[in-house]
């Protein structure tokens, strides 16, 4: 477990476990979140995004927090362990982002946490939007992967309580 990827519902608890991951194994950890967004709020193009992920997945040893269903194939072909972290309905998401509304994040400490209708939406529509070609998208690049999915948050507490880290 040297190339990991956590993935998942927005709100589900991705950052925290990916931390959790963090210090139980040394590996660096990387938000996508703080690469595409700039501390002015605005955003780098695809392209800078995808030539920084590129290098980035041809480090040895890494931890990758964050969706971007764009790329998900790209890293999947790198990583040699998933997390999905699929929790439902995605009201379970909503409750973990508003309980953070106001709150300093470490992949993103220049932004106030705003929950704002049209991110919301996303989030409640992540379900059947975006999880269906996540699952699809295990299904066809798992093989050879650890992957692990999580429905709950207490089931990924479990596993990192048993997990005794590198």
């Amino acid at each position: 477990m040297k190339r990991i990827l956590v993935i998942g519902c927005p709100g589900a608890g991705k950052s925290t476990f990916a931390r959790a991951l963090r210090d139980r194994t040394g590996l660096p950890l990387w938000y996508l979140d703080q690469i595409w967004h700039r501390p002015d709020r605005t955003t780098i193009s695809r392209a800078e995004f995808d030539a920084r992920l590129t290098g980035l997945l041809q480090g040895d040893a890494w931890i990758i927090d964050g969706n971007y269903l764009r790329t998900l194939e790209l890293r999947l072909r790198a990583a040699d362990t998933v997390f999905l972290l699929a929790l439902t309905p995605p009201g379970c998401c909503l409750r973990g982002r508003r309980a953070r509304i106001g709150t300093k994040r470490e992949d993103l400490p220049w932004v106030e946490e705003e929950f704002d209708p049209e991110f919301r939406q996303w989030i409640e529509d992540f379900s059947r939007d975006q999880l269906p070609e996540i699952r699809r998208l295990l299904e066809q690049y798992g093989e050879g992967r650890e992957v692990h999915v999580f429905h709950s948050r207490a089931e990924a507490d479990d596993w990192l309580r048993t997990f005794p880290g590198v």
